[in-house]
């Protein structure tokens, strides 16, 4: 199957989809036929990120994209919106989809999301997919860091005015009209967008304060990379990414023996929005190489205790 560009003047596709979660609109976007990959987006973004790179997929794969709570079109209630309960609510959404497993996907946030889902739910993960991944590292752009010290969700209004989202849609509409777009440029706007709806804004600090602090990544998978030795890992970044370093990847791929690396050159912190064809060509690359996981409690426990051991 070859992956070829699409080009961005295409009318959008994967139209929003709804279900209530525990009394919550949780909105997910959906398409093709075949082996079920769940991509996940990263903090202030949404399943908008995953449209250019789903249109080359759904060729051979289900896509489903979702919101996570607390971003785009999904409610943004009071609660929990730790890796943990993130990963639950997937969970949640595949059993009122009649999904039993997944390749998981995530970008950035998402990421550590779909670490989290493997290691909660490891009979429902097929393989592993980390996309400029947070919970590797500590280091952070400082952006997002500012966003977790004291009181900073009462500066954010004056920052995310919503005067400013309509105003920015509006250039972005102009600019499209004349034929000019650039995906990074557009990728920053959507989360700058977001964040000027007040329900959203709130559910962005109280998603960053779960896994940030004014130090930098507070929540690391590290520790427990071992755990998904056993999953067909893909770790894909972007070369110039400057949110989260490059570092980070190198540092997983050499933890997890047997996990692949791919740089993509040119892109920055979304290279599913930034290359596409590119990095679709490279995740039907790893899936069409690789067997699915199958989960073996025995297998899990002896990696425990080889793990309690070596401690």
């Amino acid at each position: 199957m070859t992956v070829s560009a699409i080009p961005p003047e295409l009318p959008e596709q994967f139209a929003a989809e709804q279900v209530s979660i525990h009394g919550h609109r949780v909105c997910y976007r959906r398409g093709g036929a075949g082996p079920v990959l769940l991509l996940l987006h990263g903090i202030g973004d949404s399943s908008r990120t995953w449209i250019p790179a789903m249109r080359l997929l759904q060729r051979g794969y289900t896509v489903l994209a979702p919101d996570l709570p607390g971003h785009g079109s999904s409610s943004s209630p009071l609660g929990d919106y730790s890796l943990g309960s993130h990963a639950s609510s997937m969970r949640d959404l595949l059993d009122l989809l009649g999904i039993e497993r997944v390749t998981v996907v995530g970008h950035s946030f998402g990421g550590g999301v779909a670490m989290q889902f493997a290691y909660q739910f490891p009979g429902r993960c097929e393989r592993l997919v980390l996309v400029d991944s947070g919970g590797l590292g500590r280091e952070v752009t400082w952006i997002l860091r500012l966003a977790t010290v004291p009181a900073a969700e009462y500066v954010m209004p004056a920052l995310f005015p919503v005067f400013m989202g309509r105003w920015g849609d509006w250039v972005g509409r102009f600019l499209g009209d004349w034929g000019i777009r650039n995906a990074r440029a557009a990728e920053m706007w959507r989360s700058y967008r977001s964040l000027t709806d007040p329900g959203n804004r709130a559910a962005f600090v109280r998603t960053a304060r779960a896994v940030i602090d004014p130090g930098g990544q507070s929540v690391t998978a590290v520790s427990r990379l071992y755990l998904v030795a056993l999953i067909p890992m893909l770790i894909v970044w972007g070369g110039q990414d400057k949110i989260i370093p490059l570092v980070h990847a190198r540092q997983a791929h050499q933890a997890v023996p047997g996990s692949r690396l791919e740089v993509i050159e040119g892109a920055g912190h979304a290279p599913q929005m930034e290359d596409p064809a590119r990095f679709a060509a490279t995740l039907q690359d790893f899936l069409s190489s690789t067997e699915p996981f199958r989960f073996d409690p025995e297998e899990m426990r002896a990696l425990l205790r080889r793990n309690s051991a070596a401690s």
